[in-house]
């Protein structure tokens, strides 16, 4: 049923906390041991933070593990030849998006919702796209269970407003109990270089 106003559910929040409380022990332990990889392997920060555009137009820095090497000429978007070996694990498996949890907690990101997107990224939504900002954005979403990779940048925009006009708490479990299969299922696909997924995503919205 499509929703009357582009705002989150009530008692999204208290969702977030309760799904947020269930993965809590599980995702410290794993999330402890990434940290010390990185940390181990190269020196530099064990974080990577980026400013982005969330609920409203807000901006807030968004946490990653760092999986490039740490350089002061690093460039905005990821460059093949500077990611590093655990790097490259991270990326795969998806576990470089973990710290986003500490997004959720201090209450810029949500468990669901449209990926967290670039300034010069929002500044060329259209109306209709601008309506993904009514909602935080979330570690994974209706899109990321639908294709991911395989659909292209509007689609994508799409699906996260059929969300936005869909949301429940049922959708939001449905749509974390599928995001779990699909990293189950693909493995080591993760997110190449091109998925907005990444935290240093380079497409621009109107792309063709």
């Amino acid at each position: 049923m499509r929703r009357t106003a582009d705002r989150p559910y009530r008692g999204k929040r208290a969702v977030d906390v309760a799904i947020l409380l269930a993965v809590a022990l599980p995702s410290l332990a794993v999330g402890s041991v990434c940290a010390l990889l990185v940390r181990a392997t190269t020196p530099g920060p064990v974080f990577f933070r980026q400013e982005r555009i969330g609920m409203g137009g807000m901006r807030f820095r968004i946490w990653k593990f760092r999986t490039m090497i740490d350089a002061p000429d690093n460039p905005v978007f990821p460059d093949p030849a500077r990611i590093t070996a655990v790097g490259r694990v991270l990326r795969r498996t998806s576990l470089d998006e973990l710290p986003q949890l500490l997004n959720i907690i201090e209450g810029s990101m949500s468990i669901v919702g449209p990926r967290p997107t670039l300034e010069y990224q929002v500044g060329r939504y259209d109306p209709r796209q601008r309506r993904r900002l009514g909602v935080r954005p979330g570690i994974t979403g209706l899109a990321q269970v639908r294709g991911r990779n395989a659909i292209s940048w509007s689609e994508r925009i799409e699906l996260d407003i059929e969300y936005l006009e869909q949301q429940s708490p049922l959708t939001d479990l449905w749509i974390v109990l599928h995001t779990l299969v699909a990293i189950v299922r693909r493995g080591t696909d993760g997110h190449p270089l091109s998925d907005p997924l990444a935290a240093q995503d380079a497409t621009p919205p109107n792309a063709n």
